[in-house]
């Protein structure tokens, strides 16, 4: 702070340095911190990570705070995430370097919403980790209503920042970071909104042998039918 009681400026790079110095002292203290640190240019690169973050534009009320809440991921400054069931919290390092706790509560979802709409079409955790699903079963994860995404009546956010949007910049920060999580681990998604996944692949693949079953005894009981045919025929 400068002698006049103002903040003096601090370029990004120069933030970014000090968050690292913050985040060295923070680990220190909490070996078991988790800090998201971006390796490229893109907060998510998967199916499910690019996905959330595009989800993110429903909740903000300031575009200022989304972005800011963009550059703090990427400069490093959460220093802390971690993702369970209806819960997200995380630790991010403000512009002076304070810390401010968010809190991040999401209604869990039940299961059969799902089991009825993927309806065979899922064979494998990892395909469902990797998004290999149908356009119309994307589609129906994705939707802004019913869909796997929390939508603002199922989410609770909480900063202990001063800023008085409900969304801030540090809240931001973490959201975003989630997206860069599920990079790691798709499958925490599922977990955050209460879905056992291992259950769901398991109905699924049921449903698919229960769906292949029927087929092939619709095609025997047709062929049966074509060698009666035959026998009349021919007068067998």
């Amino acid at each position: 702070m400068s002698r006049y009681g103002f903040y003096e400026y601090e370029s990004m790079a120069e933030k970014k340095e000090k968050a690292e110095r913050k985040l060295t002292t923070y680990q220190r203290k909490h070996p078991d911190a988790q800090p998201i640190l971006l390796t490229g240019t893109k907060i998510a690169n998967s199916f499910w990570g690019k996905a959330w973050c595009d989800h993110l534009k429903h909740y903000a009320d300031y575009d200022n705070r989304i972005n800011r809440g963009r550059s703090y991921i990427k400069n490093g400054f959460v220093f802390d995430l971690t993702i369970e069931k209806g819960i997200i919290q995380g630790v991010v390092c403000g512009s002076s370097s304070k810390l401010y706790q968010v809190d991040i509560a999401i209604d869990p979802i039940t299961d059969h919403r799902f089991v009825h709409q993927i309806g065979g079409h899922i064979e494998s955790l990892e395909a469902l980790a990797n998004g290999q699903f149908p356009k119309t079963l994307a589609e129906t994860f994705l939707t802004n209503e019913n869909g796997l995404f929390p939508n603002l009546n199922e989410i609770n956010l909480s900063c202990n920042c001063p800023d008085w949007a409900h969304m801030c910049k540090h809240i931001s920060a973490v959201l975003y970071a989630v997206g860069a999580k599920l990079d790691l681990d798709p499958l925490l998604l599922f977990e955050l909104r209460g879905i056992d996944t291992t259950a769901l692949i398991k109905k699924s693949v049921e449903e698919k042998m229960t769906t292949l079953l029927e087929n092939a005894h619709t095609a025997t009981s047709s062929r049966i039918i074509e060698d009666d045919a035959i026998i009349d025929l021919f007068d067998l």
